[in-house]
């Protein structure tokens, strides 16, 4: 049974939070420099790299039956998901990438319904419908609070999150009896090697040595790969020991809101419809979500 949350819990919810709201926010000033493609790359290799001792250490207990859905699992959990975000940021702000990544938890009862067979009740799917209400909004959104103006680069998001919601429901039906740091390490491991070839062939990454800002950018990126997954990964298992699932969930609720606050300080524009938006998506997952763990994040 777990122990009701104490002040260690929620002081390590607050900087699970902090941790994952900020990733919006590193992007973006990382897209002054870099491509998306460098700044995805950059990303998954920083967290390999950081992760290769464990993998290393843990590879003697995958079998080759789980590596065929480890696989997957990176590349829907980590890997392409990192891209997608990087791309939709060149045309959408950071806090309202922040706002969609809310939808992770949605997308993931739709999966587990429709692709793993799971049963769940009515008010599951009218929460998701709100929320997808809410994610329509969000798209629709103009800076003068009309609904008029489509944002197809939404949709990189909407298809990150689905990718997101694939790869747990992976991991809970197909990947239960291994440790989440155990798939996560083997999982950066896989996606490495693609990082490292994608930056030679092709970026432009290594010609950009010595141009103004690089080097806080590869920071960035560095930071959000090592602190983003290896030490995000870490404090959320720890959360989930010292509480419950049901607790650690509710960072879903706080990464938009300190997305929205860095997007703030940084000068970026909120209005009514964005609030509205994201309103509908939270009440969306208090009901269709109070049962399941939290998705993944960016």
């Amino acid at each position: 049974m777990h122990d009701k949350p104490n002040l260690r819990a929620w002081l390590l919810l607050i900087l699970l939070s902090l941790i994952w709201g900020s990733s919006f926010i590193l992007i973006k000033k990382s897209l002054n420099v870099l491509t998306p493609l460098e700044i995805g790359s950059l990303r998954m290799l920083s967290a390999s790299l950081v992760l290769l001792p464990v993998a290393l250490s843990r590879l003697k207990q995958v079998s080759f039956k789980q590596i065929k859905y480890i696989i997957p699992v990176g590349l829907s959990g980590s890997f392409i998901p990192s891209f997608l975000f990087a791309i939709a940021q060149t045309h959408l702000a950071s806090s309202i990438a922040g706002i969609f990544n809310a939808l992770t938890p949605l997308f993931t009862v739709l999966v587990g319904v429709t692709l793993f067979a799971q049963k769940e009740k009515p008010k599951v799917f009218i929460g998701v419908f709100i929320g997808l209400i809410g994610a329509i909004i969000l798209i629709a959104s103009t800076s003068n609070n009309e609904l008029n103006q489509f944002n197809y680069y939404a949709l990189f998001i909407v298809l990150a999150t689905i990718l997101y919601a694939i790869n747990s429901n992976l991991i809970k039906f197909k990947l239960h009896e291994l440790k989440a740091v155990t798939i996560t390490s083997i999982s950066m491991l896989i996606v490495g090697p693609f990082s490292i070839l994608i930056l030679i062939f092709f970026t432009d990454y290594f010609q950009k040595f010595g141009i103004e800002g690089i080097g806080l950018a590869t920071f960035y990126m560095s930071l959000l790969g090592i602190i983003g997954t290896a030490v995000a990964l870490i404090i959320f298992n720890k959360l989930v020991q010292l509480t419950s699932p049901l607790f650690t969930s509710s960072v879903t609720y706080l990464i938009p809101i300190v997305a929205v606050s860095w997007g703030v300080l940084d000068g970026e524009t909120i209005v009514y419809a964005h609030l509205i938006g994201m309103l509908f998506i939270l009440i969306g997952i208090s009901i269709s979500n109070r049962q399941k763990k939290a998705g993944t994040p960016a």
